[in-house]
């Protein structure tokens, strides 16, 4: 079986926020699947999706540091800077950490380990809502 649905995620500031809960509201039909697989994409090149912590914040807190440090804004190399100086490290952030997810279901539910999570990671200091492409395969 087959299912492809799309779903846009609120808006957020910039950060790493945990969005596991908000897409398995929007996707009830997971209950429907035994085994399978979900891939999650996002359909944007100034976020992207992750998986990691889900219970300590400070983690998404040191994500964001990190990155931010790893990739700086205001960079004189940088000639695609039309939309602020977050524009290219946002473009470069998607691209390390990248843009869909593979998750295994059982049982009608995501697969995850007990401290994983799905993050959002919004790289522009003024994010829209995302959509993300949901596809599930399975029986």
């Amino acid at each position: 079986m087959w299912l492809q649905k799309e779903i846009k995620l609120s808006p957020r500031k910039r950060g790493f926020h945990l969005v596991t809960d908000e897409i398995l509201q929007q996707l009830p039909e997971l209950r429907k699947f035994e085994v399978g697989i979900l891939n999650v994409f996002i359909k944007h090149s100034s976020a992207s999706l992750t998986i990691n912590e889900n219970a300590d914040s400070t983690v998404r807190v040191d994500f964001e540091s990190y990155f931010n440090h790893a990739v700086p804004e205001n960079e004189p190399y940088y000639r695609h800077v039309y939309e602020g100086s977050d524009d290219m490290p946002a473009h470069l952030k998607s691209s390390i950490l990248g843009s869909s997810l593979n998750i295994p279901i059982t049982r009608g539910d995501l697969n995850l380990g007990i401290w994983q999570g799905i993050y959002l990671c919004e790289h522009r200091n003024h994010g829209c809502a995302r959509s993300l492409v949901l596809t599930l395969q399975g029986e």
